[in-house]
C-alpha cells in the first residue's frame, strides 16, 4: 500500500511538472521552447524514482524463434506466482501438459516481492507497422513493463530477474513432458527460413517403459544405472578433464532384443528429449551439422540400425563406382519412353561427416548429450565409428536369460515363482536356446480368460517355443545349414511390449 501511494504521490507531482512545462511551452520562441523541453525531459528523469525494463514478446532472437524464450520465462513465472492478484485473467492450455493455465490479461498491473522489495509489473500491446510490400494489417504483439525503484537496480538487475528465470525454468522441469523428435528431409529444410519450418518436428514421449520392466540380467542393468548416473552428474569433472559433457553408447545384438526399449528405458530414467535421427534423410554433411546445433540440452541423439542408414564403410568409393558401372551397362539396353525410374537423391553424408558429428567441434554445441548408436551387425561398422572416446559404452542385447524371463513373467502374469519355471531355466542355461525377449513376451501375453486366471498355459506356451527352438537349430546343425540371424530389427521408438 505504501508503495501504491508513493507511485501516486509522485504521477502527480510529475504530471503538474509536465502540464506547466507544456503550458509556458506554447507560449514561447523556438529556441527557449526547445531549451525548456530538454530541461524538462532531463528533470523528469532526475525527478522521477522509478526504472523500468521492457520485455518483448519478440526478441533479439525473433528470426529463429516464434517467441522470445524470455517472454515465455517470465510467462510462465507469472502465471505460478502472481497473477491470480490480476483482476482480468487469460486462459490457456499448456501445450505440453494440456493443463488449464491462468495469466494476466493486456492493460493489467500486478505487485511482486523480493527480499522486502516491492516491484511492478503489466502487460501491455502494441502494434507492428504493416508491410507495404504484402499489405498485412499490423500485427499486436504483447510486452512486459517490469517497474522498480532506482535505488534497488542491482538487486533487481543482478538477482531478481535471474530469480525469476530459475524459477521459471524449475517450473518448467517439473510440467514438462519428454519429446520425440524426428528430423525433416533436408529438401524441406532450405527453404525453413522463409516458411518457418524446423528442422525438428516433435511429438509427445509418453514410452512406458522403464528399467524395472527391462528383461535383463541385473548385473547389467546396475551396470547401466551406475553409468548414466556418474555421467549426469559429471559437469564438473568433464569440464576438470577438458571433455565435452556427452557420452556414447552402442547397443548390439540380434533383432528384438530391446534396443530400442533400453532408449526409451533411459530417457525416461534421466528425463531427456530424444533426437531420432534419420540419416538418409540428411541430404549432406553440412545439414547434419545444422541438426546437431538445433539440438538441446539433456538430450539423447539417436541413430538406429547405423550400420543399414547410409553407407559408411571405408570401401565406398569402391561401391559407388561398381553402381555406375552396372548403371552404364544396364543403359545400353533398349529404352522405352516414359519407362525411366525417377532419379532418387541419396544421401551424401560420409564417415568423416559423421565422426566430426559425434565428438568434432561442433558437438561441443551444447552439452549433457547422449549419442546412442543401434545395430544388429557391429562387426560391419568402422573402428573409427565405435572406437572409445566416440561409442564410450558397449551394450551387449542379448537374447533372453533366465534373469530376464522372471522379469517378464512378473511384468506380464505377477508371477515371481511357478512349479514350470525349472523346465524354462533348463531350457536357457543347459540346453542354450536362443529366443529374444521379444518372443518369450509374446507367448507369455495372456489371451483367453482361462490363460489370465490360470496362467500355467502362458507358461507352457513358453516352454513349447523354446522347444521347437531347440529342435529346429539341431536340425540345422545335423544338416550343415548356416543359422540365419540377418532379419533386422524394427526400427523406431514404438510402445514397448514389455520385451526388454
Amino acid at each position: 500500500m505504501e508503495g501504491a501511494l508513493t507511485w501516486t504521490s509522485w504521477g502527480s507531482v510529475l504530471a503538474s511538472f509536465m502540464f506547466v512545462a507544456a503550458f509556458a511551452i506554447d507560449y514561447l520562441p523556438f529556441s527557449p521552447r526547445s531549451l525548456l523541453m530538454k530541461v524538462s525531459h532531463r528533470l523528469f528523469d532526475l525527478l522521477y524514482p522509478y526504472a523500468e525494463v521492457r520485455i518483448d514478446e519478440m526478441g533479439q532472437e525473433h528470426w529463429y524463434r516464434s517467441t522470445s524464450k524470455i517472454f515465455e520465462l517470465v510467462t510462465v513465472y507469472l502465471a505460478a506466482n502472481t497473477s491470480k492478484s490480476a483482476r482480468k485473467m487469460r486462459a490457456y492450455l499448456d501445450k505440453d501438459t494440456e493443463n488449464l493455465k491462468l495469466s494476466m490479461d493486456e492493460h493489467q498491473q500486478i505487485t511482486d516481492q523480493f527480499q522486502g522489495v516491492t516491484v511492478w509489473w503489466s502487460s501491455n500491446t502494441t502494434s507492428s507497422p504493416s508491410s507495404p510490400f504484402f499489405y498485412r494489417q499490423p500485427e499486436e504483439r504483447r510486452y512486459y513493463v517490469l517497474a522498480y525503484n532506482k535505488r534497488y537496480r542491482d538487486l533487481i538487475t543482478n538477482s531478481y530477474l535471474k530469480h525469476v528465470f530459475q524459477e521459471a525454468k524449475a517450473i518448467e522441469v517439473k510440467n514438462r513432458r519428454r519429446k520425440l523428435f524426428t528430423n525433416t528431409p533436408s529438401r524441406d529444410h532450405e527453404y525453413s527460413f522463409s516458411s518457418k519450418k524446423q528442422a525438428w518436428s516433435p511429438v509427445t514421449f509418453d514410452h512406458p517403459s522403464s528399467f524395472h520392466t527391462m528383461a535383463m540380467d541385473h548385473a547389467k542393468k546396475a551396470d547401466i544405472l551406475e553409468d548414466l548416473d556418474f555421467f549426469k552428474n559429471g559437469k564438473d569433472y568433464y569440464r576438470k578433464i577438458g571433455k565435452t559433457w556427452k557420452r556414447g553408447y552402442l547397443l548390439y545384438g540380434p533383432p528384438g532384443t530391446g534396443k530400442s526399449t533400453l532408449i526409451a528405458a533411459i530417457a525416461k530414467y534421466m528425463d531427456y528429449d530424444v533426437y531420432d535421427l534419420e540419416l538418409t534423410a540428411v541430404k549432406n554433411n553440412t545439414d547434419l551439422r545444422k541438426l546437431l546445433i538445433e539440438t538441446s540440452s539433456k538430450s539423447i541423439i539417436v541413430i538406429e540400425d547405423i550400420d543399414c542408414s547410409v553407407d559408411l564403410t571405408a570401401d565406398r568409393k569402391k561401391k559407388t563406382k561398381k553402381t555406375s558401372e552396372e548403371g552404364s551397362s544396364e543403359a545400353e539396353g533398349p529404352k522405352h519412353p516414359g519407362m525411366e525410374p525417377p532419379e532418387k537423391e541419396e544421401s551424401k553424408v560420409t564417415l568423416s561427416g559423421l565422426l566430426n558429428f559425434i565428438d568434432g567441434l561442433w558437438s561441443s554445441c551444447g552439452e549433457e548429450r547422449l549419442i546412442i548408436f543401434t545395430t544388429n551387425h557391429i562387426e560391419k561398422l568402422d573402428p573409427a565409428l565405435i572406437r572409445t572416446g566416440r561409442m564410450d559404452k558397449h551394450i551387449e542385447m542379448s537374447y533372453c536369460t533366465y534373469e530376464g524371463f522372471t522379469v517378464l513373467a512378473n511384468n506380464f502374469l505377477d508371477l515371481e515363482s511357478h512349479s514350470l519355471f525349472a523346465d524354462v531355466r533348463k531350457l536357457i542355461e543347459i540346453e542354450k536356446v536362443e529366443v529374444t525377449p521379444a518372443d518369450v513376451a509374446e507367448k507369455l501375453m495372456p489371451r483367453t480368460m482361462l490363460e489370465k486366471q490360470s496362467k500355467t498355459p502362458c507358461v507352457e506356451k513358453v516352454i513349447e517355443f523354446m522347444t521347437k527352438a531347440k529342435e529346429e537349430k539341431m536340425k540345422k546343425q545335423n544338416d550343415g545349414e548356416p543359422q540365419n540371424n540377418t532379419d533386422q530389427e524394427g526400427g523406431g521408438l514404438t510402445p514397448s511390449d514389455g520385451s526388454g
